[in-house]
């Protein structure tokens, strides 16, 4: 089983910022989330996450050793990195939806997002197969795991992730995919974040998340 984790909350995350590659911590509510994310997961067979710090804090409610491995990172927004996420203009938006080469200054491209996503969801097969993994990553990129899951059928902006959540593909040996759960809160009772719209397809603005 693949485990996809989203990272907990970050200041950025409640201020609706778009972080991309800003190294932020995970503040109180976000360290609470992890938590239960820990305790409701429970110990799996191996641990990833991606060097960022807001999801090294997460994986390390597991208190077990972490495998670091960058490809789980989150898209580089370059230049827009920091900027609230209501005042990104909708053009924007409209490039990252439409245009998979869109790259803004100093930043990353959606397709670079996919290779990189699936590349490393495609080693984890072997493992996945037959035990429980669990990679803690960020919003655009989890949705670029469920895109290579689902065979690319799935056009990214229609998803919501929401902070926190956790989503299960069962995968066989031979790598075919099933999607057990997407967007799991359950086990965020009373730690939900004030809005959960963030992701492609949120509630006020279309864009391609948080981080």
């Amino acid at each position: 089983m693949l485990i996809i984790v989203r990272h907990g909350q970050t200041a950025a995350n409640a201020a609706r910022l778009l972080q991309g590659r800003l190294d932020e911590h995970l503040d109180q509510l976000g360290m609470q989330q992890a938590a239960a994310i820990a305790e409701w997961i429970g110990t799996p067979d191996l641990l990833i996450s991606s060097p960022l710090a807001r999801a090294m804090e997460t994986a390390a409610a597991f208190d077990q050793q972490i495998t670091v491995d960058p490809r789980w990172v989150e898209v580089d927004y370059g230049v827009l990195d920091g900027t609230p996420i209501d005042d990104v203009p909708m053009d924007i938006w409209n490039q990252f939806r439409f245009n998979p080469d869109f790259t803004p200054e100093g930043g990353e491209s959606m397709r670079s997002v996919e290779a990189r996503v699936s590349e490393a969801a495609q080693d984890l097969i072997p493992m996945a197969s037959t035990q429980n993994v669990v990679v803690v990553s960020h919003v655009s990129a989890i949705k670029e795991a469920v895109r290579w899951a689902l065979g690319g059928t799935v056009e990214a902006f229609r998803l919501n992730l929401t902070q926190a959540s956790i989503t299960t593909l069962d995968i066989s040996p031979r790598g075919n995919t099933i999607m057990r759960s997407f967007n799991e809160t359950g086990h965020l009772r009373g730690l939900l974040p004030a809005r959960t719209g963030h992701g492609f397809g949120g509630t006020r603005t279309v864009h391609p998340g948080g981080g």
